[in-house]
Parts: C-alpha cells; structure tokens; sequence
C-alpha cells in the first residue's frame, strides 16, 4: 500500500512539473546572474559601443528582428508597447538577423532607414548579429542556454523579457503578437513590481 501511494506522489509530481515548464511558468526557477547579462557590449545600430549594464533597474524586452519577414508588422506592436510603457522604465532593445531564410539581408543603415520610415521605431536597435548556429551572437549563446527560459530561437520576433534585476524571466514565441494579453500581463506584473519598490 505504502510503495504505491509513493509511486502516485512521485507522478503526480514529475506531472506538475512537465505542465509549469509547458505554460511557462518560471517562478520556480533560480534567479538568473545579474552580471551575466550585463556584462555584454553590443553595437548599436549607428555603430556605437553600449553595455547593457546601461540598462540596469529598466524592465527589457530583448528582440530578434527581420525586415522581410511574416512577423515584419509586429514592429508598430513593438512600438505601440515601447511607447506605452517606457515612461515606467520598459526598454525594448531590437537585434536585427539574417538568421531566417535571409530576411533580413540589409546593412545596418539600410536596417534604420527601413524601421524609421516604415515603422517610426524609436526603441533601441542594434547592429546585427546571428541569434542561432556556428556564428551565434554570445548574447543569444546565453539567452538559449544559460537562462531559466533557455531555448532555441524559433524565427525572427522571439521576445525576451528581463526583470529590473538582470533576470531573463520570459520567452514568447515569435508568433505572439507584442500587446497579446500574456505578454501584457507579465509586463504589467513586472512593472507593478518594480512601482511598489521605488
């Protein structure tokens, strides 16, 4: 009887388990190193040297963008959330990649002169790096390896969410649209946090 009921504790456990990780729910998982992702450089997209320790206390959203993609329109959903939240300390930083079908084969000036004018981007954008294979980008390296939400890059507009502490917390699928309800709702929980502890 007892080796039985220990065998039904013991699935029900592994089966609790296998839902958080499939629903994203991270809450249990040790925090992430804060110096970690703040010890990255990256270039910017106008070719200048910038740590993301800069971004220190902000909430981000790190994303892997393509200016020929499907996803190409959730740019204005990027902005329109940027534009929303930044006065509460959100920053979106943008991180162009040819990694997908070639989608994204501009350089760097042409890149900004696509987002401005098509898209009025006014969050932060970067010079473009690979987010996948031999030529992965170190930063990308640790986001789908080293944190509690590790895993590959999918497709251009996989989007990231960090703490104000340097914790990567989340991972939405490229398909999920900047202002989907799940993404609104952890932000705001992340920002309401961040509120209470000014």
């Amino acid at each position: 009887m007892i080796p039985i009921f220990a065998i039904a504790i013991a699935v029900s456990v592994a089966t609790l388990r296998v839902r958080t990780e499939s629903t994203g729910d991270t809450n249990s998982s040790p925090p992430d190193s804060t110096s970690r992702l703040y010890s990255f450089t990256m270039k910017t997209i106008d070719g200048k040297e910038k740590s993301l320790s800069d971004y220190r206390g902000k909430v981000l959203m790190i994303v892997n963008v393509a200016s020929r993609c499907g996803y190409t329109p959730q740019y204005a959903g990027l902005e329109a959330l940027f534009k929303k939240y930044k006065e509460r300390g959100f920053v979106i930083l943008g991180f162009p990649a040819n990694d997908f079908l070639g989608q994204e084969p501009g350089t760097d000036d042409e890149i900004k002169q696509f987002c401005t004018l098509k898209y009025d981007v006014t969050f932060e954008m970067f010079s473009k790096i690979s987010v996948k294979g031999e030529e992965q980008h170190p930063l990308y390296k640790y986001l789908t390896t080293e944190t509690r939400v590790a895993g590959s890059v999918r497709w251009n507009f996989q989007k990231y969410l960090v703490d104000r502490e340097g914790n990567v917390v989340d991972r939405f699928t490229p398909g999920t649209e900047p202002q989907d309800p799940a993404v609104l709702e952890k932000l705001e929980t992340l920002l309401t946090k961040s509120d209470q502890n000014d």
